[in-house]
């Protein structure tokens, strides 16, 4: 590879853009190639929840703590970058699996407490009906997704990445070996090609022989108009995962990845909007602004793709549903591999070649 080699990027989302960032601060020539407006697809369309919650094993639980303490060092790094530490109360899940969570994830380190209905009432006093019982971790947060991937995009170019607008078609190949890209114009080489394209990821990889085992299941979330401060912090009710936004709004779903939009998105976004008047008091003042389908990538098994593609010197594979919340650290962890440095053990089960994709 060149002292200073050059990666092309594809896919300017927040995982692209933090691996674009993290190359070009470490001395790589990038360019980074996006096909729609740069901050990517799905993206824009997250509820943006930066957690190591509940559902996962120990090795992803402490990927996830890890990129939650990266994303303070990036904001230090990036001050555009501004990062909301709110609180996250969770009461999504039966009373037993709520406890055994608490219990597993304490053990772990987490910061988590069970609270009362006293408690909930004084932390979120917006609630109409608040439980009896719920866990919260103060140590949770959120983020602006768009404006996020918007200033690590604009801090890689500030440090001389290159930004362009273009379809990528396919991975260019010579030899078994990855030169370059393929776009809808031109080719464009390079001496290592990243494929950060979220649910586009699978369809890039295939041109190069690689099979990458993803779906691209929809999510649909309801946005109000702004208004007043209704919340404090970050609320996963059982039918209602809600917060609100910078600028006033409040952005809801069924789940935080969003509701199942089904055959009638407009009604579905109607009734994620009720089920909201309904859970906050003075909620019939609230007005409905819009919704929003994201089509999130979602690994076969879960958990992130990310690491060099097997048999195909030259090309590496970023693709994972929780982007929001791993993206600083999959940026610095891969930037390193990618430069030549060792990969990280918290990488260690994730790499793509657990699913034998090349072909």
């Amino acid at each position: 590879m060149a002292d200073r080699p050059h990666v092309i990027v594809v896919g300017a989302g927040i995982i692209g853009a933090s691996i674009a960032w993290h190359l070009a601060r470490d001395g790589a020539k990038v360019t980074i190639i996006e096909a729609d407006q740069p901050g990517g697809i799905a993206t824009r369309h997250s509820w943006a929840w930066l957690n190591a919650s509940w559902g996962n094993p120990e090795p992803y639980f402490r990927l996830r703590i890890r990129a939650m303490a990266e994303w303070k060092r990036l904001a230090k790094e990036v001050p555009a970058i501004r990062l909301h530490w709110l609180g996250g109360l969770i009461y999504d899940l039966p009373p037993g699996e709520l406890d055994a969570y608490a219990t597993q994830h304490s053990t772990w380190g987490y910061g988590i407490r069970r609270v009362t209905a006293d408690e909930i009432s004084r932390m979120e006093p917006a609630l109409k009906a608040p439980p009896a019982m719920a866990l919260h971790v103060a140590e949770e947060g959120a983020l602006e997704p768009l404006a996020t991937a918007q200033a690590l995009l604009a801090a890689a170019v500030g440090l001389g990445a290159e930004l362009q607008h273009a379809s990528v078609t396919g991975i260019d190949m010579a030899a078994g070996n990855i030169v370059g890209i393929v776009t809808a114009q031109r080719r464009i080489a390079a001496d290592q090609v990243v494929v950060a394209a979220g649910t586009a990821t699978t369809a890039l990889a295939a041109t190069a022989g690689v099979n990458v085992p993803t779906s691209a299941p929809p999510g649909l979330l309801v946005a109000t108009k702004p208004t007043t401060t209704r919340l404090n912090g970050l609320v996963m009710a059982p039918d209602m995962h809600v917060r609100q936004l910078e600028d006033g709004r409040l952005l809801a779903g069924a789940h935080f990845g969003g509701s199942d939009p089904g055959s009638d998105a407009a009604g579905t976004a109607r009734t994620v909007f009720t089920g909201l008047q309904a859970m906050l008091t003075g909620g019939d003042t609230l007005a409905f602004d819009r919704y929003q389908i994201g089509h999130r990538p979602m690994p076969a098994d879960g958990f992130p793709i990310v690491g060099p593609a097997p048999d195909r010197p030259g090309l590496y594979l970023a693709v994972t549903h929780s982007g929001i919340t791993l993206a600083p650290a999959i940026g610095l962890f891969a930037a390193a591999e990618i430069l030549g440095r060792q990969r990280d053990p918290l990488l260690a089960p994730y790499g793509p070649g657990r699913f034998g994709i090349s072909r």
